[in-house]
């Protein structure tokens, strides 16, 4: 296992056994990419010289190369362009496995006595997949409201979601299993209603079992996601009488409302038979026409950003149940800067304040201040008692 950890750093930096051989080459540690190759087979075993110069080449602790991963990740779903090289591949499948285990472990270490079952729904047509985005929101208790967060819902219910920074624009999303604990990667680089209806999409794949179904597999997930953002009943209460067209301005509100794509509702109308597939062409042309293929004219204002192993890592080092270094490769504190919590402009009011945790007001207050070191404020003169 860790000749597995010693590929998984190697593959994070972004190198090649060859790149790597090169790189600790011009340290003074000359090694041929053949003999890594057998370190990470496990055909032979390093000397600690190696150890200590293959981390800081890496740019990881001793300490991540020697701790041996218990939990990797079986992989059920990637969704990319062709397009995609296969080092880009393994490079995204190597950090998300990094940070699954890590927030597994930490899970395991926070929460040891946590019954955790995640539900499997028999699937095999699209109907049982709009079904089974109805049952989940019944075991996930959110009732038959629009979802407003759907990172903090998934991870509320034990789903590790990672992002992953494609600029490409190559890679969408993948799903898989870090041991008995769901896996998604959503491209952070998409806008937030395409990466809702991504985490949606790979949610789908690990609840459907689509063992008996002859639809693809493709696209049981995406009825499932559009269904789960947008319930059938929703669907036909938004749009009433709508069999003839749909009205591009109330799709721009229903984006906003629901955080689903204009496309996506037209898609969701044709599948809920309330327009004809004539009706869904022609819309779709004129989609296109009018360039919103590019960028819709609205954008979708909402908080998608995962959390919780930023929070989970915090106190576990405040509980010293770790040493601050474990996971410094993470580099979890940059990851979500207070600047990035929420969009500028968009505070927490005092009474928000008040409803948080301890920590996240007194964050918040933190941030609030240094926002204000910068700003001329207009001076008054204080007011007495008597004033009032």
């Amino acid at each position: 296992m860790i000749g597995a950890r010693l590929k998984q750093a190697r593959l994070l930096a972004g190198m090649t056994q060859r790149e790597l051989a090169r790189e600790l080459g011009e340290t003074g540690f000359n090694i041929s990419a053949a003999a890594i190759s057998k370190y990470e087979k496990e055909k032979s075993f390093p000397t600690a010289r190696f150890w200590l110069t293959a981390s800081n080449v890496l740019g990881v602790p001793i300490t991540y190369l020697m701790h041996q991963p218990s939990r990797p990740v079986e992989w059920i779903g990637f969704r990319c362009r062709a397009r995609l090289s296969e080092t880009a591949r393994k490079l995204i499948k190597a950090y998300a496995a990094d940070r699954a285990d890590a927030q597994s472990e930490l899970r395991d270490l926070l929460y040891p006595e946590t019954d955790y079952d995640f539900p499997s729904i028999p699937v095999s047509s699209l109907k049982d997949a709009e079904c089974a985005a109805e049952q989940l929101r019944e075991i996930w208790n959110v009732g038959d409201r629009p979802l407003d967060n759907l990172v903090q819902l998934a991870e509320d219910r034990e789903v590790i979601v990672i992002n992953w920074a494609d600029k490409t624009g190559l890679f969408d999303g993948l799903s898989g299993w870090c041991a008995d604990r769901p896996v998604t990667v959503v491209n952070s680089q998409f806008p937030l209603d395409r990466r809702r209806i991504t985490l949606a999409h790979e949610i789908g794949h690990l609840v459907m079992d689509t063992s008996i179904s002859a639809d693809d597999d493709e696209a049981l997930a995406f009825r499932f996601a559009a269904a789960l953002l947008a319930p059938a009943d929703h669907v036909f209460r938004e749009l009433p009488d709508k069999s003839y067209y749909l009205n591009w301005d109330e799709l721009k509100l229903l984006k906003r409302k629901y955080g689903l794509s204009m496309s996506a509702w037209v898609r969701r109308a044709y599948d809920l038979n309330m327009i004809s597939y004539s009706t869904y062409k022609a819309m779709n042309i004129e989609y296109k026409s009018l360039g919103w293929h590019k960028g819709e004219p609205v954008q979708y204002i909402g908080d998608e950003e995962p959390l919780l192993l930023k929070q989970m890592a915090g106190r576990a080092i405040a509980e010293g149940l770790i040493a601050p270094d474990k996971f410094s490769h993470l580099q979890l504190s940059d990851a979500d800067s207070d600047e990035d919590y929420l969009p500028r402009g968009d505070y927490p009011s005092a009474s928000d304040l008040l409803e948080m945790d301890q920590e996240d007001r007194q964050r918040w207050i933190g941030q609030m201040f240094r926002w204000a070191e910068d700003v001329d404020f207009e001076v008054f003169e204080a007011y007495g008692e008597e004033e009032f």
